[in-house]
Order: C-alpha cells, then structure tokens, then sequence
C-alpha cells in the first residue's frame, strides 16, 4: 500500500509561483505590444508542424518550466491575434484581460458545473451571470439559461426547447417519425448557418427550413413570413419556430423583432431570437428601437465572447420560461444524488443543456461585466459602431473603394480602381483576390460579405484597442493592397 504519494505530475508551491510570475510577466509584455507585432505570422501548416517537430509521444516527462516557456514561444510568434488592433475579421472580439485571469482562477479550482453540490458557488455565479446578461440586453432578470460554447450551441439549445415547448409531446418516446404532421420552422435567407446543422442533427431535415426572403434593408420580409405560415397551415404542417436575427453575420442587419413577434403570438409559435452578434448593442439607448420586440423573445442566443470582449468560448441561452429547459434536458438516472442541498432545490445545469460535465464559463463574463460595469460597456459598444461608422464614410469618400453597407459595428465594402467601369464579375473577382493579400499579409485582417451579389471586404468591430488611427490606416492599407492585386490580375487576364 502506498502510504506517502509522490508524483510528477504535481508542483510545488515554489516552482509553481517562478513559472506563474514568468508566464504573467510573459503575457503582460505581449499584451502591451500587441500592436507592434504583425495580425498574423501566417505561417503553413507545414512550417507549423516543422516547428513543433514530427516526434511520437514523449515516453518520459520534462520539467514544467520548460514546457510552458516552449509553449509561449510557439503561441506568441505563431498565431492570429484577434485582440490585435487590426483584426476586424470574423466576430471574434479582443479578449479582456481579466476574462484571461478569470480562465486561469476557473481551471485552478476546476469546479464542474453540472450539478450544484459539484459547484456550489460556480453554479451562483453562473446564475448570477444570466441574469445579468438578461438585465444588460433589456429583456426580464427572471429569463433563465445557461453559458454555453457559442452561438451554435445557444441557438442549439433553443431550437430544442421550442420544439419541446410546440411539437407533440409524443415525441420524447416515438420520435420524430411518428408524428402526423411535419414540423417546420421559419428563418431570414440571412439567418446564420447554424439553422441547418440543428435541422440536420435534430431530425427536423433541411426541408423542414422556410428561407424567406428579405426586404430592400436586408431584413426579413414579414409579410412573405406570415403569407408562408399560412400555407404550411393549409397544407398540413406544423409550423414551431420563427427565428428572427439581432444582427447578422454579414452586414449587421436587425430584423423588424416586434413584427416578428406579433407573428408569432398570432400563429402559436415559439419566437427564437438569434443575437449572437448584435444582442448586446440593444445597451445603448440611440439603438432601442431597432430591438424593440427582444423582450418579447421566448427564446434568446447571444455570445459574450463576441461583443462583451470575453475570452473563448461563451455563448449563453435565455429562455423566458426555463421549465421548457427543464422539460427538454432534465433526466434523474438512479446515480444522480444531485437533488438537493440544506433543505433546498439546487438547480443543476445539467437540467438546462446538453452537457453533464461543463466548465466554469461563467467567471470570465461574470468578472467583466463587474470590471466595465453597464455604463462602460455602454461606451465600448458605442465606440466600436462610430468607428463603423468612420470607415464607411472614409470608405464612400475614397475615389477607389465603394462603400457598401454599415449597420451595428459591421461595415462592407469593395475596392474598385476602375470607378465603375470595370464588371461586377472581374470586381468580384479582384475583391476575393485582395482579401486574400490582406489576411495573410499581417497588417490587416479582414473577412468577406456577398452584399446584393457584389464580393465585399468586411470589417466588423467588436475590439476595444481599435482607434480612429486604425481606421484611417485601413483604408490606406487596402488600397495599396488593392493596387497591388489589381496590377497582377490585370497582367495575368491579359496575357
């Protein structure tokens, strides 16, 4: 029997405080410099492999310090860094830095927040967190959910509720097979492609989708909506959700939500609002009509590491009745001691979602939300939409760049050195060529939008170390690029 253990695996004190302080002194330096170092090394997955070196699993450890200064080094001089100011890509926000040592507290105690006696008080927290979230978007604190992983499994989670809350109750024991009348659900052409991944994973089937068109501003079109509605009726389906869109991916566009949720009380349906993106703008009071209709929401997606500047990953679901979460996730195997705590219901975040086991994602979020306070993120968010709004401007006033669109913190636009003269094909074209020039030359990174079929560079802001200087040197930036790109095309259809 062993008596006193020793292992390797464990640190003591000492050794652990050298490489904590190292580490922290590491990324203190990174962060500070953040903007004098390239967006990104792009580096081939080949080099990359090449620099970690082609080795079989070690069959013996090394020492941690070693580790962890080798794992610096290939991650600060190897990698994309979303918290660089001129990273205006996909919606990845800068990270806080006290989200980073949120991470680090989380995995220290490791609590599993599953089950309330696994995680007594990372379980409040994360309470305390969605409700929170739920204050911070305008809709009722006494909305329910749980942190997730991001926008897909907030959406996920949802979409599982609504068709507990409005498919047959059979369902649970024959499945969706048995049904009599087909379930279909209702969503924007905009609409995020998390819509068919559920539809296919969830046994609902693409065909199951109704992809209705949008109007001249790019929302859904809630007459065509309703017209839609009322042919499924008179043809034998059930129609269960509408899932309206806070912001989409593209161009930052918010759906007409009132309207959409007159529909859906009108129609019996469960009203899906998907504000990964945009649902945190609805903070600042200039934008409260453009979400009027968010508190009407059976249902809400949103994504604190996309525009509250929390590191990945955190999503969270809001469902205004979370007995429907209840209803949908719960299950007591015979294993489950999980019931109680002191003579009072616990409530466990297993019963909410799809994971048994979860870590502690609420701590970041819940940390930031304290640090920047209602009024600072007010500020933040603010600032990232006038800074949209300067690049279009810079953008429409530059005689080779056509601005395009700008809506919440998402501006498009093209490069064209021809001023008009050239076809959209070839602009197309020369834009997809220059995106690609400026996401791997490390001084901008930008992504794409198909804008009324035109190829569109993207910038969507959601960084708080951007600035007006940024903004203005990304229009000199791409220009140049743009130059650059042109040229070469141009030689190359010509030859």
């Amino acid at each position: 029997m062993i008596k006193n253990r020793v292992n390797s695996i464990e640190i003591n004190k000492d050794e652990f405080r050298k490489i904590g302080y190292q580490l922290i002194d590491d990324i203190s330096e990174f962060i500070s410099t953040i903007n004098e170092n390239p967006v990104t090394f792009n580096k081939s997955p080949s080099e990359l492999q090449s620099l970690l070196g082609n080795t079989s699993l070690p069959e013996y450890g090394r020492p941690a310090a070693e580790l962890i200064t080798r794992a610096t080094d290939l991650l600060l001089h190897n990698s994309l860094f979303n918290g660089h100011p001129k990273f205006l890509g996909y919606i990845t926000s800068s990270a806080s830095p006290i989200g980073a040592l949120a991470d680090l507290l989380a995995a220290s105690v490791n609590p599993n927040v599953g089950a309330h006696i696994l995680s007594p008080m990372a379980t409040e927290i994360e309470k305390q967190t969605v409700q929170w979230l739920a204050e911070f978007i305008g809709v009722s604190p006494n909305y329910g959910g749980i942190l997730v992983s991001g926008g897909n499994m907030a959406n996920f989670t949802a979409l599982l509720a609504a068709r507990t809350a409005k498919a047959p109750k059979s369902i649970k024991e024959n499945g969706l097979s048995n049904i009599n009348k087909k379930l279909s659900v209702y969503c924007s052409k905009t609409t995020h492609t998390w819509i068919e991944k559920a539809a296919i994973l969830f046994g609902l089937g693409l065909k199951s989708i109704r992809w209705i068109e949008t109007d001249s501003s790019n929302k859904m079109n809630n007459q065509v909506l309703e017209k839609t509605i009322i042919n499924d009726i008179a043809n034998g389906y059930n129609p269960v959700m509408v899932i309206g869109t806070a912001g989409d991916v593209s161009t930052g566009v918010v759906d007409d939500l009132k309207g959409i949720s007159a529909i859906c009380k009108a129609y019996n349906l469960w009203f899906h609002i998907d504000g990964a993106y945009g649902a945190p703008a609805a903070v600042v009071p200039k934008y409260k009509e453009v979400f009027e209709g968010l508190s009407e929401a059976d249902s809400i997606a949103l994504d604190p590491h996309k525009w509250l500047y929390s590191p990945l990953e955190a999503g969270c679901t809001l469902v205004k009745d979370p007995k429907y979460l209840i209803d949908t996730y719960s299950s007591h195997p015979e294993y489950y001691n999980f019931s109680t705590s002191k003579n009072e219901v616990a409530q466990n975040f297993y019963e909410y979602g799809l994971q048994n086991s979860r870590g502690f994602r609420a701590l970041k979020v819940w940390l930031s939300l304290q640090h920047e306070g209602r009024n600072g993120y007010e500020k933040l968010i603010s600032e990232d939409i006038e800074l949209s709004e300067l690049l279009y401007e810079l953008a429409d006033k530059h005689p080779q760049l056509d601005a395009v669109s700008q809506n919440l913190s998402i501006t498009t636009f093209r490069y064209n050195p021809l001023n008009q003269k050239a076809d959209n094909d070839y602009l197309n074209k020369l834009n997809e060529a220059l995106l690609n020039e400026l996401q791997t030359g490390g001084k901008l990174f930008l992504s794409n939008a198909i804008v009324n079929g035109m190829y569109c560079l993207r910038a969507c802001i959601v960084n708080f170390r951007t600035s007006k200087k940024d903004i203005e040197e990304i229009i000199d930036i791409t220009v140049k690029a743009g130059n650059r790109v042109h040229l070469k095309l141009s030689e190359t259809e010509n030859a």
